[in-house]
């Protein structure tokens, strides 16, 4: 039997699954905890004032950066895709990226100007050489298993929604509660325990992900019978034109509005050079697609119009998604009364408690689960994992005790208050951070996940169009539920005083939402392309996340001037329009979709 079939994986399994994934799940945990870690920040640290140690931008240039840094960050996983598949393979690019991201997030904690945008960069390299690996190294481990990729990519994904849960939860609080420095440091710390875990455990994948040679190249083709389609010299020219212009459209355009127009490379095209820019690279880039997808077999193109419809539609989702760390999190902060007192202040500890708490149990669990299958041949990866645990649990519980002193309920001696480094208070307050409701979203993935699996691996798993559209009308009804609760704010209003149960419910329907489309997608990706271009392939599905990051920055900018001419609500029911638009497209293209996917479900 081959060293790199199928059931060599399937031998030792968690949970049904291979316990390889299981050392994936805990390195993305850790990639994805830094990432939403910062991210939850970032929007708070640029708009807040001198005094509290921010840099006090205007939401539109704040949008404007966020949004360029989110759309960088996935367009980037075409460059690290590109080396994986070529040059160094997949565990390498892992490493690589891992390395990356660890010193950007140390560059972050130093908070000086240049330290900010250096770490920023660093960020953005890393996470392209991360991402796409991480997905390619699932999809080889179940390629002769496609019944249960769908279930893998949905557990793979609570993964990546502990990690967010946590990282939002514990570096949110300690950003917001106790300095920028201390949030944006605990997402670098744990980036690094995730790299020496994968690089440890490694050898449990066989020969998936290492650095390709003649003899692996060989062995790919031989395969593959696909018809061949070489780029030519004008494509890749065309390729070049199209991503260099795309490149310096998501540096300058933020550049351009931060700087007050000093700074515009395309001020040379008139007042709507970015506009002219854009849209350039756009058609160039479409045009080679369409002329690309002639060349292939008809089996194979017609597989890749159905991804390439599937991108289309993320590209929406994302765009309206996204709005949990910009125009969600400043309605949290701006809008929404978030101090509690007398019953309700119990209420909130005592269920802050049991969301960290809980998750860190079951989590944990799975870690004990993982260390019964492979302690014995990684000892020294589930030391570090161990650790890990051990830091978050610590973190978890002194915030949690910080809290209930705070609000009053418990008390500590000044040398204790001294020792866990805790201010005393003289006055009893109950404030839930803004960026604790973006925690809500990675909770009820946590929660949920398990039953979409289940949902997905019946015979009553919808088709792929269907199950888009359900993702869309959901996302529309958070949208509207937020919209609703703006109602009664006036046109141009800075603050306001919105009950919380809007947010709670927008994070619910957008979860549900998430699970319908984001993990879905990735396994389609997976089934419908060939494994030569897999890496590539879903480089190209984080180019349509990239490009609905950078329009979710877009709106986010736009916000501020809806609000003051037509109301907040406004901007809100636009978004959830869009939602119900895409979603009625998706179902009605239906048919057509199913006959260009050849069977695939």
């Amino acid at each position: 039997m081959s060293e790199n079939t199928t059931d060599q994986f399937f031998k030792s399994t968690v949970l049904g699954h291979p316990a390889g994934l299981f050392v994936l799940f805990f390195t993305e945990m850790w990639e994805r905890f830094s990432f939403y870690g910062m991210r939850s920040l970032l929007i708070l640290f640029l708009t807040a004032s001198f005094t509290d140690g921010g840099w006090e931008w205007t939401r539109e240039n704040a949008s404007a950066l966020f949004g360029s840094y989110v759309g960088l960050v996935y367009l980037s996983t075409m460059l690290g895709g590109y080396f994986a598949d070529k040059v160094i393979g997949f565990r390498w690019a892992v490493v690589v990226g891992a390395s990356l991201m660890t010193l950007g997030h140390a560059s972050m904690a130093v908070e000086t100007e240049f330290s900010i945008y250096l770490g920023l960069v660093l960020l953005v390299f890393g996470n392209g050489f991360f991402k796409p690996n991480m997905t390619s190294i699932v999809s080889e481990m179940y390629k002769d298993r496609p019944e249960k990729k769908d279930g893998a990519y949905t557990l793979f994904y609570m993964g990546v929604n502990a990690g967010a849960f946590f990282g939002i939860l514990l570096c949110g609080y300690l950003g917001e509660k106790v300095g920028w420095t201390y949030g944006f440091g605990l997402a670098g710390i744990f980036m690094f325990f995730g790299m020496l875990q994968f690089w440890l455990s490694q050898n449990i994948f066989g020969d998936i992900g290492l650095k390709p040679n003649k003899e692996s190249k060989a062995k790919a083709e031989a395969l593959d019978t696909d018809k061949r389609n070489p780029f030519s010299p004008i494509q890749l020219a065309a390729i070049a034109f199209s991503s260099l212009l795309a490149l310096l459209w998501l540096l300058n355009d933020p550049a351009s509005k931060i700087s007050g127009g000093k700074v515009n490379i395309f001020s040379f095209l008139g007042e709507s050079g970015n506009s002219i820019a854009i849209v350039s690279a756009l058609v160039v880039f479409i045009i080679l697609l369409i002329y690309r997808f002639t060349q292939y077999s008809k089996i194979t193109k017609e597989k890749l119009i159905a991804v390439t419809f599937f991108a289309f539609l993320t590209i929406f989702f994302w765009a309206i998604f996204e709005q949990s760390p910009n125009s969600l999190t400043i309605f949290a902060n701006d809008y929404t009364d978030r101090v509690l007192t007398g019953n309700w202040s119990v209420v909130f500890l005592v269920m802050n408690s049991l969301i960290t708490i809980l998750p860190l149990v079951i989590i944990t669990w799975v870690l004990i689960l993982l260390f019964k299958q492979t302690f014995k041949f990684y000892a020294i990866a589930n030391i570090i994992l161990s650790v890990s645990f051990i830091i978050i649990w610590a973190i978890a519980i002194w915030m949690l005790a910080k809290d209930y002193y705070t609000a009053g309920y418990l008390s500590l001696s000044d040398d204790t208050l001294q020792a866990l480094k805790i201010d005393k208070v003289t006055t009893a307050l109950t404030e839930v951070p803004a960026t604790w409701f973006s925690t809500l979203n990675s909770l009820f993935i946590i929660s949920l996940a398990p039953l979409f699996s289940k949902w997905w691996e019946s015979k009553y798993n919808p088709a792929a169009n269907l199950k888009y559209g359900i993702g869309m009308g959901l996302l529309a009804l958070g949208m509207a539920c937020v919209a609703f609760g703006a109602s009664g704010i006036e046109a141009g209003a800075k603050t306001a005083s919105v009950s919380m149960i809007w947010l709670i419910l927008v994070y619910l329907f957008h979860t549900m939402a998430e699970l319908c489309i984001s993990p879905v997608g990735l396994s389609y990706v997976s089934k419908l392309v060939p494994a030569r271009m897999i890496a590539f392939m879903f480089g190209v599905w984080y180019l349509a996340v990239a490009i609905g990051m950078k329009g979710a920055g877009m709106f986010g900018e736009n916000i501020d001037k809806i609000a003051n001419e037509h109301g907040l609500s406004y901007f809100f029911w636009m978004l959830a329009i869009i939602s119900i638009v895409v979603a009625l497209f998706s179902i009605l293209m239906g048919p057509v979709i199913k006959k260009l996917m050849h069977g695939v479900r």
